[in-house]
């Protein structure tokens, strides 16, 4: 039932509705045309046109006549006693009944319902067949017109078809079931809405105070209450300890540097350097992932051409291969971590460079979308791998020797970082045979 529209819940609503409607209706119907009484109280001028027929009619056709007037809601019979049953309740008196004494007259013997009487009188839930009334009728002195009725389908009390009855209250508690299925499903679509909104590094999101809803829904939003409140604190100690260790680990790089400057040989003191620096960025790319994965990247209006062609300039003086086709005049405008993107490109640019021997660039725009590619020289990347080369320390040389790679966290870091800019990378093959990476990020328009 979650799953259903609210539309869908009216139209299951009002439809029970109409179906209760129209089984009231058929009940109305069933009662102003006298239907019920009809199965245990035949016409009066029913019973008379077939007395009158029985009399006037030759005895060797009175098998015919009963065989015609029998019914599934009436038994008719000629038997030579006139004794009522015992063990039935009389009828004679009945107001209800008085009207076959005044026109039956002195031919009627006796109006008997075939149940004991009882001294108290209680409304039975169901009746019908096992209460049958029964009508003796003189047709002479020595035989008697046996007429008892019969109910082919059991009535309640009040005369209605047990199985009309039935659908009419099944239907009035459905429509009641569904009302109050809604009534207890709105207080959970306010709680959905508002554990959307939740971010765990902003406030706290203020969720919906449910008055009269049942226990169990009242419990799930305070559990929701008591996760929020966990997730602000454990954001709160994340960033505190991502802040405390970058800070820390920065300062003792600086100390390493300093003291490189007293390693005698040269080519030593430049192996330490390099390491020193791939350390740092190591670091620098899973703190920065980390912060993407809370959402603390911090937002500002960004141009990406200036931050391309800076990115491309640099690498270009130390002798690269790359280029980079920018848009047209108008700017490339997104909104992001300056930051961030600066490493996505960098991180991306540098493996088109190491593996693919040269990165070439091109930046053009949607209606909605920057999209940047990124294309290299290399062998490409197989399409069976290219998903995961993007998780974490995966790299397509199986050895971890750093000389033949990095730790493998460039494209999984770049991913993280582009996706929490609510932009898409993509892996493809280039037009020359090599890898080509596409990062596709929202544009940032007036509107």
């Amino acid at each position: 039932m979650f799953g259903l529209s609210l539309s869908r819940r009216l139209i299951a609503i009002g439809g029970a509705g109409l179906l209760a409607l129209w089984i009231m209706l058929l009940a109305l119907y069933y009662l102003a045309n006298g239907l019920g009484r009809t199965a245990s109280s035949p016409p009066p001028r029913q019973i008379v046109a077939i007395a009158l027929l029985l009399k006037e009619s030759p005895r060797e056709k009175w098998p015919l006549l009963v065989d015609a007037a029998t019914s599934p809601i009436l038994d008719v019979r000629v038997s030579g006693r006139d004794l009522p049953p015992s063990d039935t309740t009389d009828l004679w008196d009945d107001p209800e009944y008085r009207i076959y004494r005044d026109v039956l007259g002195d031919d009627l013997l006796s109006i008997r319902l075939l149940a004991p009487e009882r001294r108290f009188r209680r409304p039975r839930l169901f009746q019908g067949v096992v209460n049958p009334v029964q009508f003796l009728v003189r047709l002479s002195p020595d035989e008697t017109l046996v007429m008892e009725t019969r109910t082919p389908f059991i009535v309640s009390w009040f005369g209605l078809p047990a199985g009309l009855g039935a659908g009419l209250i099944g239907t009035l508690f459905g429509v009641v079931a569904l009302i109050a299925l809604h009534r207890e499903i709105r207080p959970l679509m306010r709680l959905a809405a508002a554990v959307d909104r939740i971010d765990p590094t902003a406030a706290p999101v203020p969720l919906p105070k449910l008055k009269g809803a049942a226990a169990e829904t009242r419990a799930l939003v305070n559990a929701f209450e008591r996760l929020q409140t966990r997730l602000h604190a454990i954001v709160r100690a994340r960033l505190a300890l991502i802040g405390g260790i970058q800070h820390d680990v920065r300062t003792f790089a600086t100390r390493l540097r300093l003291r490189l400057e007293h390693i005698p040989d040269e080519r030593e003191r430049q192996k330490a350097a390099s390491d020193i620096g791939d350390m740092i960025e190591l670091l620098d790319n899973a703190l920065l992932a980390g912060r993407a994965g809370v959402g603390a990247l911090d937002e500002e209006l960004l141009d990406l051409v200036p931050l391309l062609e800076a990115e491309a300039a640099d690498r270009r003086i130390a002798g690269a291969r790359i280029d980079f086709r920018p848009l047209p005049p108008e700017t490339a405008l997104v909104i992001g971590d300056r930051l961030a993107l600066r490493r996505v490109f960098a991180n991306l640019i540098d493996n088109a460079l190491k593996y693919g021997r040269a990165a070439h660039l091109a930046l053009t725009a949607g209606d909605e979308w920057l999209r940047l590619t990124i294309d290299d020289e290399g062998p490409g990347i197989p399409a069976d791998r290219r998903e995961i080369l993007m998780e974490p320390f995966v790299r397509l040389e199986a050895s971890r020797a750093r000389k033949t790679g990095g730790a493998g966290l460039g494209l999984a870091v770049a991913r993280n970082l582009v996706e929490a800019h609510g932009g898409i990378l993509e892996i493809a093959d280039a037009p020359t045979g090599g890898a080509r990476i596409i990062v596709s990020l929202p544009l940032f328009t007036s509107r």
